[in-house]
């Protein structure tokens, strides 16, 4: 029968001068274990519910793939303190949790906490280790939708559909199959022939100024890693939907499904959000094209990840500015994955320099864009795995090429105000682990040379610390926001 989603929420209820950018040891030990394969149903036969808990009342959870102790503590309403109390043997400290290690966790009740059905793995929803070798121009070749017959011009060129989906996949990083999916989902694009869209909004966003597939995508790809760092960092703790209806992500999900959640509210009504998530239709048409994600679940980030020791990218002795604190990887919102960092120049604005950015460690180049370079850490040549640095806004003509093995200090590129918009010239770094962002300030923190990223009031603002010493982010030069590599 027909419920109305404003309904169904109640009834889901349970324990469950300078410049910045704006960019387009011992751990814990357990076995692996794998949630359970949601069931797929075109419409739900029975509504899930969790019993209203007494406050601070044990309940069971498994970690999954990048859980942290700050992250549980927001999703289940409590704090970390309670956690450890609860599983003594967590050492302290501690960066990410085992996937399958069993815990006790204290729970307060929230009173519309949303569905516990999980929709799609993390290792299916980010640029990762399962995009390996996957041909999106074969694949979309071989469909009969609309999309194999696209193009745009995007960003410099005239791109096909196949491009587009690529490029907005490796930016954003964030799996090419799912972006597929999620436009045949909303338009049809990979099953219905046609010259071009069906509609003016193929992604479900309206907006009158932003109806081309690409910038359709753009809007995509920040509503799916809003959800998806949001809940990852606990940052997210509830959304709203088009009537208004506020939701609490049930405490057992998973990122990639809050991510998914968080795009359908906003492109979905209550009748199309149901279907898509509880009712298991958007699972049910992934599974179609691509089998089903969750027989074949690959931990994204493994207990106790360590990251690896990076130097500030710039000359050792030399003094440059902090002009940006822990803000978006790509895009805009969540990741608040990346730094700014800006040599002394004599006014602000877009002004060459002859000062370089350097690698921040031993690696390789695997991709080049304008004004972008990565640089692979673990030297497989493969941005999809281990960690990478994202260089954003250098002179491209600097970057070296694809293939070059860098050392620890050797030059990457000039800063400067090409790959996206920028208020004047620096230098934009941000760290990947498997394709997934890893926030600059969590429980393993983008540690260059000890200096410790803090959020501020918003994204850009915030701090580096380290031995007592306080760096401010500011694009105004001011002495306060000077920091100088190569100190002891």
């Amino acid at each position: 029968m027909t419920i109305s989603y404003r309904i169904l929420v109640f009834l889901l209820m349970g324990g469950f001068l300078f410049s910045a950018c704006i960019p387009t040891g011992s751990g814990i030990s357990a076995s692996l274990s794998s949630p359970q394969s949601p069931t797929v149903e075109n419409t739900p036969t029975a509504l899930p519910t969790r019993e209203k808990y007494a406050p601070g009342q044990l309940v069971d959870y498994i970690a999954q793939s990048g859980d942290t102790l700050p992250a549980l503590a927001a999703h289940f309403n409590t704090t970390e303190t309670e956690i450890r109390i609860a599983n003594p043997t967590i050492p302290d400290p501690v960066t990410t949790l085992p996937p399958g290690f069993p815990m006790k966790i204290p729970i307060y009740y929230e009173s519309l906490w949303g569905a516990p059905m999980q929709i799609l793995p993390d290792n299916a929803f980010v640029n990762g280790p399962a995009e390996i070798g996957f041909d999106i121009n074969g694949f979309v070749n071989a469909q009969p939708g609309w999309l194999k017959t696209y193009s745009d011009y995007v960003v410099g060129e005239t791109r096909t559909g196949a491009g587009i989906i690529d490029y907005v996949s490796k930016n954003y990083s964030i799996s090419a199959k799912l972006l597929l999916i999620l436009v045949e989902y909303q338009d049809h694009a990979l099953s219905q022939p046609a010259p071009a869209p069906l509609t003016d909004s193929p992604m479900g966003f309206h907006d009158l100024y932003q109806t081309t597939l690409y910038a359709q995508l753009i809007l995509t790809a920040n509503a799916l890693n809003n959800g998806y760092y949001g809940w990852r960092t606990g940052r997210l703790q509830s959304f709203s939907h088009e009537d208004g209806t506020l939701e609490f992500p049930d405490p057992w999900q998973n990122a990639g499904t809050v991510g998914l959640q968080y795009f359908f509210t906003q492109t979905l009504d209550a009748t199309g959000y149901q279907q898509a998530t509880l009712g298991g239709s958007f699972l049910k048409l992934y599974t179609k094209y691509f089998g089903d994600p969750w027989q074949n679940i690959e931990p994204l980030i493994p207990g106790s990840l360590e990251q690896p020791t990076l130097v500030l990218p710039f000359t050792p002795g030399t003094t440059w500015v902090l002009t940006g604190g822990p803000h978006t990887g790509w895009g805009s919102g969540d990741p608040l994955a990346a730094l700014d960092l800006a040599p002394p120049l004599e006014s602000t604005g877009c002004i060459p320099t002859d000062l370089y950015a350097l690698a921040v460690a031993d690696g390789v180049i695997v991709r080049v864009d304008t004004g972008v370079a990565v640089l692979d850490l673990d030297g497989d040549g493969d941005e999809h795995t281990g960690w990478d640095i994202l260089y954003l806004h250098l002179t491209t003509s600097d970057i070296p090429p694809v293939g070059t093995h860098l050392k620890k200090g050797d030059k990457i590129g000039r800063p400067s105000c090409e790959g996206g918009e920028t208020t004047g010239t620096h230098v934009h770094i941000a760290r990947k682990y498997n394709g997934e962002w890893i926030a600059a300030d969590s429980a393993l923190p983008f540690n260059l040379e000890g200096w410790i990223p803090h959020n501020g009031d918003a994204a850009y603002l915030g701090t580096l610390t380290r031995a007592g010493h306080v760096v401010i982010a500011c694009t105004c030069s001011d002495s306060k926001s000077f920091i100088t590599a190569g100190l002891p």
